[in-house]
């Protein structure tokens, strides 16, 4: 039986936050581009903390000190798709309006009536990729 050796396609390495090495290198510099990405939505403290998925005390904490040991898998996930809908925004509006937006109620019906935050903080991280999709959708990046 003659036997062809056909190769598979190689799958590119997807960052998935798994290995703590990743973690580690990665925290310091997501949490600085989350404080800023807060300071920029006008987050409230408590806003901010839902998203991260911690508690009020423990943002504040982390805003104050930064984080010496590594963020959890969960919470660089959720920086990175928050980072993505920011970057995709500031792809297609202007920076008022793509800071500003995020805030506004949206008819969509990806956002029922909510602002994009109301409805991140309702739907997790499956709700945060939603709407990466949808801004990357609409400035034409799928």
């Amino acid at each position: 039986m003659l036997q062809i050796d056909v190769p598979m396609p190689t799958m590119p390495n997807r960052q998935d936050f798994s290995a703590e090495s990743d973690r580690v290198r990665l925290s310091k510099v997501a949490l600085k581009a989350y404080k800023r990405l807060v300071k920029e939505w006008g987050l409230k403290g408590e806003q901010a903390a839902a998203l991260l998925d911690v508690s009020t005390s423990t943002w504040e904490r982390m805003k104050q000190e930064g984080k010496d040991k590594a963020l959890s898998q969960d919470q660089l996930t959720r920086i990175s798709a928050l980072v993505g809908i920011y970057k995709g925004l500031h792809l297609l509006f202007a920076d008022g309006m793509a800071d500003h937006w995020p805030g506004l109620h949206n008819k969509a019906p990806l956002f029922a009536g909510m602002s994009p935050i109301d409805s991140m903080l309702k739907g997790g991280i499956p709700q945060m990729l939603e709407v990466r999709r949808y801004v990357d959708a609409v400035r034409g990046g799928l």
